[in-house]
């Protein structure tokens, strides 16, 4: 070798070479559905396994951690066509379970589950049909799915009575606006939907991008309305919702997030720890500050796109917005479809807290 080292591994055991266990590392085992019994085994069990299957197992420990901690106020966040993927009761479950302080959702989220829980229908895509017949006979076309054009007006002539019932002289807030409407789901409509189980729970849901929806839409042509007829119009204030977010983040000691996609929503929330951080520098003013300590993403958009949905947990670090891993922060991050990921994880969780109900959480008014 001319008095060079030979970096070839000697054949036998070699006690220089690692076992795994003595470094700390978990071994993985084998997916074995003959043991799987229930939706609780096969994610327990696909945890133990690689790719997205481990980490829709460790998404559900970390949700449950959430959901477990007693001072940890839990808000999720929700882009993507969700609702009229027919998502809408997998986070109707979630609320109703106490299991979310808080929604922060687009806007459209809100308006396709307003639909649906007024009873109306979304349609399977047939792909034979061009999209500019799908626009003459009134059907919105969310990739494999379809909205009734008849629908949005239908839901406009519903919710055109809350608005000409709202006080001009109180600003609106989405917050308030979508607590209107559950309220009109409760007392109207039978059934479950997302804006009711919010209303019945006392869980805000907030849509900062308001303007950008189809109920958002429907606020405008009654501001139009309005301002026709010479009365005065709804006045919109979005930062009230930022003020009544912080306020209730503020009573819990920690706080966790539940990403389903990303977009404004999730940015949204997460920007609560750096504007803490901001008053307290910029305006001196003694305010606590937060930042994240669990969180679970839902999303196939990796990081490098550069997009706010692929955005990674340890970014958030260093924007304040997260506890770093060193500090007790848990995150888990399954880059899987969500309409095949959130569903395994809320069951398997809800199958975890029926054996063993999670604590209230303790900042909550009883």
């Amino acid at each position: 070798m001319h008095g060079k080292q030979s970096h070839h591994r000697p054949h036998g055991r070699d006690a220089r070479l690692a076992d795994g266990v003595s470094d700390g590392l978990v071994p993985l085992t084998s997916l074995d559905l003959g043991k799987v019994a229930s939706v609780d085994d096969l994610v327990r069990g696909m945890s133990g396994t690689s790719f997205g299957g481990r980490a829709i197992g460790e998404a559900a420990d970390v949700l449950e951690v959430m959901v477990r901690d007693p001072e940890c106020f839990v808000t999720v966040t929700l882009s993507g066509a969700m609702t009229v993927a027919k998502m809408g009761l997998v986070l109707c479950d979630m609320i109703e379970a106490g299991w979310v302080q808080a929604v922060v959702s687009t806007g459209a989220l809100m308006a396709h589950g307003f639909v649906e829980a007024t009873g109306r229908n979304h349609f399977k895509v047939d792909p034979s049909i061009p999209d500019e017949v799908y626009y003459e006979k009134g059907y919105d076309r969310v990739y494999d799915t379809l909205e009734l054009e008849q629908n949005l007006d239908d839901v406009e002539e519903i919710v055109r009575p809350v608005l000409m019932g709202w006080d001009p002289a109180v600003p609106m807030s989405s917050a308030g606006f979508h607590s209107e409407l559950g309220k009109y789901l409760h007392d109207h409509v039978p059934g479950r939907g997302i804006l009711r189980s919010a209303w019945l729970k006392g869980v805000p849901v907030y849509v900062p991008a308001f303007t950008d929806s189809e109920l958002g839409l429907d606020v405008a042509l009654q501001i139009q309305r309005a301002k026709h007829a010479g009365t005065p119009p709804i006045r919109y204030d979005g930062f009230l919702d930022l003020e009544d977010f912080k306020e209730r983040i503020l009573l819990a000691e920690r706080a966790g997030i539940f990403t389903i996609g990303g977009g404004v929503p999730r940015n949204w929330a997460q920007q609560i720890g750096p504007y803490l951080e901001i008053t307290r520098k910029r305006l001196g003013f003694d305010v606590p500050l937060r930042r994240f300590t669990y969180g679970v993403r839902i999303c196939p958009e990796p990081a490098h796109w550069g997009g706010l949905s692929g955005c990674t947990y340890t970014e958030g670090v260093s924007w304040g917005k997260f506890v770093p891993l060193s500090e007790g922060g848990r995150y888990a991050e399954a880059l899987v479809d969500a309409t095949v990921g959130w569903p395994l994880v809320v069951k398997a969780v809800a199958e975890r807290c029926a054996k063993k109900p999670p604590p209230r959480k303790s900042f909550l008014k009883a």
